[in-house]
């Protein structure tokens, strides 16, 4: 089958398409005939060597988000047939592996039927920022009314977390920069903020003892730690332990973790057809395009994902 991956670390110009032996479904897992898969800023991180890589082999495979139908289901497997719609997420650099693959198996647990009405390519965006979206809330442990401020909104993860936040009572406090402020305020936050260095000030002046949680999507840090309350949360996206701030609890969101988080799955599912989970996607490229998309994500500014397709 072909994958997209790197046979050594580097830039995006080494992702390239290769062929490697056909996977199938062993016990307790399907084989999925991957439609589509999102392009991610963690994938960037696999592609260059900035993950731990000692499971694998090349050529290497970023990818933790995938859509597509079911074409061989393994022994033991209760409730899935071939041809079923499906959306998964995906572990690169393990032995399950990325998503940038025509076959992905995948255990049961690390999948769900694609929201109805919902494209395959549109589905590819939703389990990995949707799952580290579910997450982020977990850790903050928010209630009604309570105070929760975002950076990178006008991110993917950013929609999805700013949209789940809202749905559950929580005053959200939204950043965005001028050009971002309108698809920002679709999200339906309760105010918002300018992105950047005054970010903590602006939040101040809106809740002046400081927010109970803060989500740190734009990696942000130090800048904005300030706009937390004495016993606030900070939580970080990309693994960051915190800088000791006084009276400050430092989480970190690991996606990993929600591998087999099929109720988590199921609740994103029920988000996009109820309307309050939006996919987003930024252009549907070939996966032959995989160096492009990489190149176009790492430039940023790009809302929504790129999705590759076979």
């Amino acid at each position: 089958m072909k994958v997209v991956g790197v046979q050594q670390f580097g830039g995006p110009e080494a992702l390239a398409v290769h062929e490697v032996q056909e996977p199938h479904a062993g016990a307790g897992s399907v084989r999925i005939r991957v439609g589509a898969f999102a392009v991610n800023p963690t994938d960037t991180g696999v592609r260059a060597g900035q993950r731990d890589s000692s499971h694998a082999s090349a050529p290497y495979v970023p990818g933790m988000d995938a859509a597509g139908v079911i074409d061989e289901v393994g022994p033991d497997v209760d409730g899935w047939a071939v041809g079923d719609e499906v959306m998964a997420i995906a572990l690169p650099l393990t032995a399950h592996g990325g998503a940038y693959v025509e076959e992905l198996v995948a255990p049961v647990g690390s999948f769900t039927r694609i929201p109805r009405g919902t494209s395959m390519e549109l589905a590819s965006t939703i389990p990995m920022n949707g799952l580290t979206a579910i997450q982020i809330l977990e850790l903050a442990g928010l209630s009604r009314g309570d105070t929760l401020a975002v950076t990178g909104a006008a991110g993917l993860l950013g929609n999805y977390l700013v949209q789940l936040a809202t749905s559950e009572g929580i005053t959200v406090i939204a950043d965005a920069a001028e050009k971002d402020e309108t698809l920002v305020r679709s999200l339906g936050p309760d105010h918002i903020v300018p992105r950047g260095e005054s970010f903590a000030e602006a939040v101040r002046r809106i809740v002046p003892e400081g927010v109970d949680a803060l989500a740190d999507c734009a990696v942000q840090r130090d800048v904005v730690v300030p706009a937390l309350r004495q016993g606030g949360v900070f939580i970080d996206v990309r693994g960051w332990e915190g800088n000791g701030a006084e009276g400050v609890r430092f989480e970190r969101a690991l996606v990993g973790k929600e591998y087999r988080s099929f109720d988590k799955l199921e609740r994103l599912r029920h988000g996009v057809e109820g309307g309050t989970i939006t996919p987003r996607i930024a252009e549907v490229l070939p996966a032959s395009s995989a160096t492009e998309a990489h190149e176009r994500l790492e430039a940023g500014g790009t809302r929504g994902r790129f999705v590759l397709t076979w």
